[in-house]
């Protein structure tokens, strides 16, 4: 299911997404990661050790045939014996030149046995104890062994992790040394391709995808082509989509980003130049950590406290959990599902956001708070629209059906209002007359509308 949609401009994107960056905090839990893995390894190795039996007499193991293996020391000792036996007998040899053989061969046995070592042939133990540094915690060797070639965020050499041949310098920077030359092709985003943005939501998943739509030409042998370039996870359903070109962080001074509404009163502001992210790059509104652990622990006190009551007594808990849900929010955050979202070209810091709360709130994401809440509708706003040629005049739709007007210049003048045969779904302006505007509404029209025409108009 596709909930959501929206172009984002050309040249916006970045030609190719950028790994995401590991935090302070990740870091730690990589190094208390590896000292844990290093420790096992260490532990696995002390405890292998006191299982292994006595060298002297017998090993006391037996093979599936149920026949005692050979002692190693004493397989050794004969091989040894049965040399110097042949080297005994040099004497009885017909001739120097037989004698001088027999010995090469023993000399050969030795050099063999010597190559084996088999008296080390088991003291794996020995490396791991090597890996103890002299205050008994374990080295950087164990733990990039146990990580598998990682330790503490650096990448050790390995001799069995090499790039592939044949891939430029250029290549590597960009992470696309093992993409092949038609996948590098598709990779890569161009100033020319048109670039779609579409929430998917499939199994309980949901994402944001990013699609490359490339125009037929010579290069497309002459058909269009259509493809995702990547994607990006999300934690909940989504609902609307606004593409900005603000950094909510200030890194940048024109970023490619994405403004996500969903069920959860909150609205995700995600990079879209960044790969594999797992968390937005800021969120507006939305629970507030701290509070709800707070919440929760009061909670846990309150029911540990009373396990009883009155009805009268439900009652006042039911409305006492209603306000403590509401005091888990951030300041200035919605209390419902956030259904359409708006972005001002003119004004980059401005971001309008329509709710199930029957709210409307302007958002500066730079400061990243809220600085006006209308409530001028009485039922689930839907869709939120700034006009093109007039950037603070805001244009929003309901299912109150309702269709309204409100100048930002003045948030507290009362609004114009159109009435629409049902609810709205969709509401937009008229690239080419900025003064008129289309509503769609449940059942199926779309009403074109004349703001210069007055409210009802």
């Amino acid at each position: 299911m596709i909930s959501g949609i929206c172009w984002l401009p050309r040249g916006a994107a970045k030609p190719v997404p950028v790994p995401a960056p590991i935090s302070e905090e990740e870091l730690a839990a990589m190094r208390d990661q590896a000292a844990d893995m290093a420790a096992e390894v260490v532990q696995g190795s002390d405890a292998d050790e006191d299982a292994q039996p006595s060298s002297s007499g017998s090993s006391g193991w037996e093979t599936e045939d149920g026949e005692e293996d050979m002692d190693v020391e004493a397989a050794v000792a004969k091989a040894r014996a049965a040399a110097q036996a042949i080297a005994s007998t040099s004497g009885k040899a017909s001739s120097s030149t037989g004698r001088a053989h027999i010995q090469a061969a023993a000399g050969s046995l030795e050099a063999a046995l010597a190559e084996l070592d088999m008296d080390h042939y088991d003291s794996t133990d020995d490396e791991a104890a090597a890996d103890i540094d002299a205050d008994g915690s374990a080295s950087a060797a164990v733990m990039s062994r146990a990580l598998g070639g990682r330790s503490a965020g650096i990448i050790s050499d390995d001799p069995y992790m090499q790039q592939g041949g044949n891939s430029s310098d250029e290549d590597d920077d960009k992470g696309l040394y093992d993409l092949d030359s038609e996948e590098k092709d598709d990779y890569v985003i161009r100033d020319s391709d048109l670039l779609i943005l579409a929430a998917r939501s499939e199994d309980d998943v949901s994402t944001i995808e990013v699609w490359v739509y490339e125009e037929a030409s010579t290069s497309t042998g002459g058909e269009a082509n259509l493809y995702v370039h990547h994607d990006i996870l999300l934690p909940a359903f989504p609902l609307s989509l606004a593409w900005m070109d603000i950094d909510p962080a200030g890194r940048q001074a024109y970023g490619n980003m994405v403004a996500v509404g969903s069920m959860d009163p909150e609205i995700e502001i995600w990079d879209l130049d960044v790969a594999d992210q797992v968390e937005p790059a800021c969120t507006l509104g939305g629970m507030d950590p701290a509070a709800a652990v707070a919440a929760a622990k009061a909670a846990k006190a309150a029911a540990d406290a009373s396990s009883k009551g009155t009805k009268k007594k439900a009652k006042q808990k039911a409305k006492k959990k209603a306000k403590a849900a509401e005091a888990q929010l951030r300041p200035g955050s919605h209390t419902d599902a956030v259904l359409g979202l708006s972005w001002n070209r003119e004004y980059r810091n401005v971001l309008a956001s329509a709710s199930a709360d029957n709210t409307v709130k302007v958002w500066d994401v730079a400061k990243q708070q809220c600085e006006h809440t209308l409530r001028h509708h009485t039922d689930k706003v839907q869709a939120v629209a700034w006009n093109p040629a007039e950037s603070p005049v805001l244009l929003t739709g309901s299912f109150d059906k309702t269709a309204c007007l409100v100048d930002m210049r003045t948030p507290s003048g009362a609004a114009l209002l159109w009435g629409v045969s049902a609810d709205v779904e969709a509401l937009t302006w008229n690239p080419g007359s900025p003064t008129c505007f289309l509503v769609a509404a449940e059942d199926g029209l779309v009403t074109a509308f004349d703001a210069r025409g007055g409210a009802g108009g």
